[in-house]
């Protein structure tokens, strides 16, 4: 994908981005988040309990991601960092995924973060898993059965881990 644009989440941007949030969590395939969640929640928790949160648009202007950052962890393992990284339909498999990611790593370095860590790759994004791999990250357990894709029953998840 041509170049992308990294601003911070705005509200605007949170509005257009919620129909994205809505189907991948409806989907019930990636994320462990209720798919019944409201509006507000999905803000707050998207939004407000990270540190940082961007809005990623196209070079025409087109929104095509977001992604958080925050910190794993509190006290004494605040200083490895966690991201959740989201794209809308219409631009996977152009390259956002991989922006997103290097983005978030720059950022957590600035910010201080010495480790990044998926806490929950489910399995069955192979697309997602071969990426990170590809960018440095190593699969460092595995959580047997631990969540239950709409589709392919309980099926398990990675734990990713980057040091920066």
């Amino acid at each position: 994908m041509s170049a992308l644009t990294f601003t911070p989440m705005t509200d605007d941007a949170f509005a257009l981005f919620w129909p994205t949030f809505q189907a991948i969590v409806a989907e019930q395939q990636t994320y462990a988040i209720d798919p019944n969640i409201s509006y507000q929640a999905a803000y707050t928790l998207w939004c407000e309990v990270p540190k940082a949160t961007f809005a990623v648009k196209d070079a025409s202007g087109e929104l095509v991601g977001s992604y958080y950052l925050k910190a794993n962890a509190a006290g004494p393992g605040d200083h490895v960092c966690n991201c959740g990284y989201m794209v809308t339909a219409a631009a996977r498999g152009k390259g956002v995924a991989r922006a997103m990611c290097e983005h978030s790593q720059q950022l957590a370095q600035t910010l201080g973060f010495k480790a990044m860590q998926f806490n929950a790759v489910v399995s069955t994004n192979e697309v997602a898993v071969a990426l990170w791999q590809r960018l440095g990250f190593s699969i460092v357990g595995t959580v047997p059965n631990a969540y239950r894709h709409a589709t392919q029953g309980f099926v398990n998840t990675h734990i990713m881990h980057k040091l920066l």
